[in-house]
């Protein structure tokens, strides 16, 4: 049934539990990672953070937690902030050179005095988990997904378009696409896997003319400009497949026991608004995040069986 075949009538949207599903992909990961383990072969992952930025610090917790989880071989290389380019490159360029590391990432932001551009190129293309070296960029483009590896939040975006598809008896075909925001880790990236789906595809930015109108066309909504709550109900189709990427904290009313402002997380898309018109929608938090470190695992395994030649 395409987009336009469901009822605009249905009281709320179905809401996508990237929690559950993120869970089912790592039970997955854990399972090839055993299927590997007859080939004298565990998945290897190092991660590199440079300096004590608190998220990143956070965000490195969460991968090594998941990677032992998968029974991989982990790895954390923490590094000082005042760590240099060349001491960074020289790290990763070892990392590449040892057959027990499959996957290699370095956490984002790097400090201000390191190149980013020229770390990320560092890393060997098919250790490449992230998915942000320009060759795994480029076959990406060219729609070769079978040898890319492909960035992991939009990876796991559209397994839960998949998801809400499969619910709403949808076929993705034909459909048209709207992504809100065109970076090289999530709008550009989701642009391709979209197209290679078959579906109709605009990515608007902060220049698109009137931006609500562009929304209200799409069967399936993405919102990636970190934003909080700027796409309204308004924008949204009824009946839409509604995925938000955002990931913000604001101030929530009160404050805590020690007297702090409380915060709290929102998405890019104003929920209730939203999920009363969409047909389908994730929330923030359990949603697209928790899905971006389960395809960070899926990636990592990939790339060990194609390492090894499963």
């Amino acid at each position: 049934m395409s987009a336009q075949g469901r009822s605009t009538t249905d009281a709320s949207a179905f809401v996508l539990d990237g929690a559950a599903i993120a869970e089912g992909v790592l039970a997955k990961v854990a399972e090839e990672t055993r299927a590997l383990a007859a080939h004298g072969v565990t998945p290897g992952l190092a991660v590199v953070l440079v300096g004590d930025n608190p998220a990143s610090q956070t965000y490195i917790a969460g991968k090594g937690r998941a990677a032992k989880a998968c029974g991989f071989h982990s790895i954390q290389h923490t590094l000082p902030a005042e760590t240099s380019e060349a001491e960074l490159l020289a790290l990763v360029e070892a990392l590449n050179a040892d057959p027990a590391v499959h996957g290699l990432l370095v956490q984002l932001p790097l400090p201000e005095h390191i190149d980013s551009s020229r770390v990320l190129e560092a890393i060997a293309p098919a250790k490449d988990v992230d998915g942000f070296h320009p060759i795994n960029v480029g076959l990406l483009s060219i729609g070769n997904t079978s040898r890319a590896l492909i960035p992991c939040t939009p990876a796991g975006a559209m397994i839960l378009i998949d998801r809400a598809c499969e619910r709403l008896g949808w076929t993705l075909p034909g459909m048209e696409a709207v992504i809100i925001g065109r970076s090289n880790i999530v709008g550009k990236p989701m642009a391709q896997l979209l197209l290679a789906r078959h579906c109709t595809v605009t990515v608007a930015h902060s220049r698109t003319l009137d931006l609500p109108s562009v929304a209200r066309r799409a069967d399936i909504l993405v919102a990636a400009v970190g934003q909080p709550e700027m796409v309204r109900g308004d924008w949204v189709k009824p009946g839409a497949i509604v995925i938000d990427v955002g990931i913000n904290r604001v101030p929530a009313h009160g404050r805590d026991a020690s007297a702090k402002p409380k915060t709290r997380l929102v998405g890019d898309v104003a929920y209730a608004e939203a999920a009363a018109v969409a047909g389908a929608i994730t929330p923030v938090p359990g949603g697209v995040g928790r899905m971006t470190i389960a395809m960070l695992m899926a990636n990592t395994a990939l790339a060990a069986k194609r390492a090894v030649g499963v």
